[in-house]
Parts: structure tokens; C-alpha cells; sequence
């Protein structure tokens, strides 16, 4: 069986957290497979049947999402509300087998219906009033809603590749609604019939569409189709155990990304949010691929942990090419000083983006780090660098620029032999001058290497800052 999956997310808000762990699973899945020569492909439909809720802007996040993630799918994106004719099509056959009828009930018919069967602790709420009734019985000008004649006796079970063998009573189980009354297509119908069409042999989606996977599996059976192989991983929770929602922070992918972590870190963390490889932590696109099955996945849910994400995004930044980084910074300042940059700022940011990346957890936090390579002359300066630059430091500061005025080794060991010897000199710790000489050159007190940073500034605008900085106090 060639395979092939999907992700099919409903376009009435952002690519939420849960949702882009789904996608991961299946896009790895299906490449898997890929390069196994199984099939392999991985197809996106947008179930966007709920009008009044669905929006283009919803679709261009939901898309903009997948595509930073990098999971790239196969053909182009089907649309669930444009296939509604097949939809409808396939209720037709089952009207014409007699597998499907056509319920006349008024919403207060059904509300007594839920209301009494509540009150008996029956699961079922539609009593089936219209599965066998005379269709002469139809009362005049009401437009009905069509029913799957479900069956009423034994159990539907699904070996689910996940959660194994789960059953339910068929008793227990509706006559569901397939098309309303206004001739629409229910989202259980257009599932059923849109997976079928599209070859979909393997569904992977959260468990809480396990309750839904019985009606579509009985629906399947109805219309003569195979039914698909289920896999309901379990949801992801936040660090006190309960279902992720807003108060537990970001939930978007966008909100990831503006936080400043990298697309590749946050698939790592995803992928170990429910799966494991031995005790594997840090994983290559290239290793996921290879390593993924749904044997791996847990049957538990997972507890996410910014904690650990922001660690795990830290490694990546450190890994990260400099270019790569260079120009996400650029984009972040750019945007922060409305696009005035010194003269020489990306080639500043690349060479200096070794000593940089170390200590930075998110991008947002290495752009801050950046800054004083970006700003031009004067340097307005923080309120710990001014404390720093007090008048004793201001005249260290005055009598250093004069010994590094009339170095012409603008290297990073000759200017650091250079303060070496003037702190040796006045008898005082290399600390003692290089924390104010720090302030001078970058505005704050913490910086990469300083001898470093001079070099990167380059000998003009570096003795420049130090300069500029002797009035400022």
C-alpha cells in the first residue's frame, strides 16, 4: 500500500502548536516512506467548509506556518468547501441504497430527543424516529437533513496504530447528520469522502478525533470504501498538565517565530514532544526522516516546556550558519531602527556573529546583543554603562586612547597587549579599564570578546566611540 497522508487543518485561526506537531508527523511519515520507496507523499487540505468562520488571512498563516516550518507537501492544497459536489454525490448513493434517510425532526424534536435521552443515561440522542418512517409521513415545506442509517447491533473497532484496538458499541452511536437541511455537507461526510478521493491510506491527527474515527469508519464501511489506518497521537499539555491554551503563553507558530526561534529548533523539540529514539535529543531533519515510525509515538500526552525548547533553540543558534543568522538579525533591526543601519553593518554582523551566537537563546536576544554593531556614532548609552563611565574611568578611558591612537597592528592580540600593558602600568586589574572601555565601544556592559569587537568595528570607528564616549559623563 503506496503511502500517502495529510494534514487538514480548519483555516479559523493561526497554525496552532498542536496543529504543526500533526503536520511534522505526517510530512515525516510520508518522507520516510519516500526515500524507502513506499510512496511517500504528503498532501495538505484545507477543510474550510465553515464559511462564517473561515478567512484567507487564516489560510495564508496557516500555509506561511508550514512553509517556515519547512514541511513542503505534495501537489497544490485542496480546498474541502470547493469539493462539496462529491460530497453530496456520495449521500446520493447511500439515499439510493437505502443506507441513508432523510430526517424531518424540528430543532425542538431534537432538544426533548437529548433532554430524555440525558435523563435515562442513554449515549445515543437521536432516537431514529425518521430511519424507517413512511416518506408520505414528510411534513410539507420542511427541508430535512440527511442520516446515515448507522448500525444499531454489535461493535465498530479500530486498530489504531497508536493507541491499538479501541471498540465501541454501535448502540451507543447516532444516526449522524451528512448533509443539513441547506443541502451543506457535514465536516464527518466531507472527511470521509475527501480521504477516499485522495488516496489517503493513513490518517495521523490528534486523539481527540478517536471518538470521530468509529462514525467515519461506519460511514467508510456504508459507502464500500476501505477504511483508513488510524493514528491518534495523544494531545500536548502545558507544564501543569493541562490542555495547552493561552494562559500557558504562544500558541501560534507565528508567535514562535517572533519570539525568535529558529524553524529547525522547534521541529526537534516538536518531534521529542510525544516520540523518542533512544535517548536522542538533538536530531537532524536527515535522522528524523530516517528514524521516524509510529511505533515510537506514545500513547501518553505530552507536557510542553518553553524551558526546554529555549535550551534546545540556543544549541541551534550556536550550530546555525553565520549568514543565515547575519540576516535574520539584519530583518529584526532593520524593522527596530525603521531600516537605519550603520554603513558596514552586515559585514559587522558576520564577522562578528561567532562571539555573538554563544550566549544567545532566540534570535531576538542575539539581535539585541548585536545592536552597537549596527549604531551609528554617537552611542547613546545604557543606564549601566553610564555608571560605569564615571569620571575616574573617563580618565583612564582619555589616557588608553592616546596608547591605541598610535598602534598600527589593529589586530586582536596587539590591542589587547596594547591595554594589557597601560592596565599593568597604572597598577590596576585588566577589568578595571576593560569594562569601561566595553561601555565606550558597545553602549551596554556586556559584549563578545572586546579585543574582538575592536577589530570588527575597525580602528576609525572604534577609537571614534571611545572618544565620542569621554564627554558623555
Amino acid at each position: 500500500m503506496p503511502v500517502v497522508t495529510r494534514f487538514a487543518p480548519s483555516p479559523t485561526g493561526y497554525l496552532h502548536i498542536g496543529g504543526a506537531r500533526t503536520a511534522l508527523y505526517n510530512w515525516l511519515f510520508a518522507r520516510h516512506h519516500q526515500i524507502h520507496g513506499d510512496g511517500g507523499k504528503f498532501l495538505l487540505r484545507i477543510e474550510d467548509t465553515d464559511r462564517a468562520r473561515s478567512t484567507d488571512d487564516a489560510v495564508s498563516a496557516i500555509l506561511d506556518g508550514l512553509k517556515w516550518l519547512g514541511l513542503d507537501w505534495d501537489g497544490d492544497a485542496v480546498s474541502q468547501y470547493e469539493r462539496a459536489d462529491a460530497h453530496r454525490a456520495a449521500v446520493g448513493r447511500l439515499l439510493e441504497q437505502g443506507k441513508a434517510y432523510k430526517c424531518y425532526c424540528s430543532a425542538e424534536e431534537l432538544t426533548a430527543m437529548r433532554e430524555q435521552a440525558r435523563a435515562e443515561g442513554l449515549k445515543r440522542m437521536y432516537d431514529g424516529r425518521w430511519r424507517d418512517r413512511d416518506p408520505s409521513d414528510a411534513p410539507a415545506g420542511v427541508a430535512p437533513v440527511i442520516r446515515l442509517k448507522a448500525p444499531t447491533e454489535g461493535r465498530t473497532t479500530i486498530s489504531d496504530l497508536v493507541q491499538g484496538d479501541v471498540n465501541v458499541a454501535n448502540e451507543e452511536l447516532d444516526d449522524m447528520v451528512l448533509l443539513r437541511a441547506d443541502g451543506t455537507p457535514t465536516y464527518m461526510l466531507a472527511v470521509v469522502v475527501d480521504d477516499h478521493d485522495m488516496a489517503v491510506p493513513h490518517v495521523i491527527r490528534g486523539d481527540d478525533h478517536l471518538p470521530n474515527a468509529f462514525r467515519q469508519t461506519q460511514l467508510n464501511l456504508a459507502l464500500g470504501w476501505e477504511t483508513p489506518l488510524f493514528a491518534h497521537i495523544p494531545l500536548i499539555h502545558g507544564p501543569d498538565g493541562a490542555k495547552m491554551s493561552k494562559r500557558h503563553g504562544a500558541l501560534g507558530v507565528d508567535a514562535y517565530r517572533d519570539q525568535g526561534f529558529l524553524p529547525d529548533a522547534l521541529r526537534n523539540y516538536l518531534l521529542r514532544l510525544g516520540w523518542s529514539h533512544g535517548d536522542a535529543e538533538i536530531i537532524s531533519t536527515e535522522e528524523a526522516i530516517a528514524w521516524f515510525d509510529l511505533s515510537n509515538v506514545g500513547r501518553a500526552a505530552a507536557r510542553f516546556d518553553f524551558a526546554k525548547l529555549t535550551h534546545l533553540n540556543g544549541h541551534y543558534i550556536r550550530h546555525a550558519d553565520n549568514q543565515t543568522l547575519t540576516d535574520l538579525v539584519i530583518g529584526i533591526l532593520e524593522q527596530k531602527f525603521h531600516g537605519k543601519l550603520a554603513e558596514g553593518t552586515p559585514d559587522r554582523l558576520k564577522k562578528g556573529m561567532d562571539g555573538l551566537k554563544e550566549r544567545a537563546k532566540t534570535i531576538v536576544e542575539l539581535s539585541e546583543s548585536a545592536e552597537f554593531y549596527a549604531k551609528s556614532r554617537p552611542l547613546k548609552m545604557n543606564e549601566k554603562a553610564l555608571e560605569i563611565l564615571d569620571s575616574d574611568t573617563l580618565k583612564l578611558l582619555s589616557q588608553l586612547h592616546k596608547d591605541l591612537s598610535v598602534l598600527t597592528d589593529w589586530q586582536a592580540e596587539a590591542i589587547e597587549n596594547t591595554v594589557k600593558a597601560f592596565a599593568e602600568t597604572a597598577g590596576m586589574k585588566l577589568g578595571k579599564i576593560a569594562q569601561p572601555l566595553r561601555a565606550a565601544l558597545t553602549g551596554t556592559t556586556v559584549s563578545p570578546s572586546i579585543f574582538d569587537v575592536m577589530v570588527i568595528l575597525g580602528r576609525e570607528d572604534a577609537l571614534g566611540r571611545i572618544e565620542d564616549a569621554i564627554p558623555q559623563v
